[in-house]
């Protein structure tokens, strides 16, 4: 997610293809701290605004990992340890048994730490969140130039790029 900025100009376009085209421009133009709005995620718009990766795949991962040592290493010690029961011969720390509550305890870290995670990473919940435009939820999409001086220069970008609608926000 790009940084807030404070000021901004926002193109509204009507076509997926048209938003990345302009983005790798603006971005080849040399304007900072770029974003989009859409209705649905365009491949490759990353790329083409010059987004770095999401950190949010490492939570799940590290969240995953250790809810399944927890999950694994807490039957082990409630079976070995704690209250160790001699079953039909089996070892106490008999592993395949083990294995649906290891999977399970590892969804469950990881499910509750990404959605967490991504909260954090959106800003999440924003009270007075601001509408950009309410067509933007629908069928268009929304290209964010952020403002560097009086904005006459991101205006007209974008209007060269095929923007729809022009605003400052």
């Amino acid at each position: 997610m790009a940084k807030a900025v404070t000021g901004a100009v926002v193109g509204i376009f009507d076509d997926p293809q048209t938003l990345l085209k302009a983005g790798k421009a603006a971005r080849e133009r040399g304007f900072k701290n770029l974003d989009a709005y859409m209705p649905y995620f365009v491949h490759g718009i990353n790329e083409a605004l010059g987004l770095k990766r999401s950190w949010v795949p490492w939570a799940t991962l590290l969240a995953g990992v250790t809810g399944g040592s927890l999950g694994f290493l807490f039957q082990a010690w409630t079976s070995a340890v704690d209250w160790p029961l001699n079953v039909g011969g089996k070892p106490f720390v008999s592993w395949p048994a083990f294995i649906p509550i290891t999977f399970e305890t590892t969804v469950l870290f990881a499910g509750v730490t990404t959605l967490l995670a991504l909260f954090a990473a959106c800003r999440l919940p924003q009270r007075n969140p601001k509408i950009l435009d309410s067509r933007v939820t629908d069928d268009h999409f929304a290209l964010v130039v952020p403002i560097t001086g009086t904005g006459a220069e991101e205006e007209r970008f974008l209007k060269d790029a095929g923007a729809l609608d022009v605003k400052k926000v």
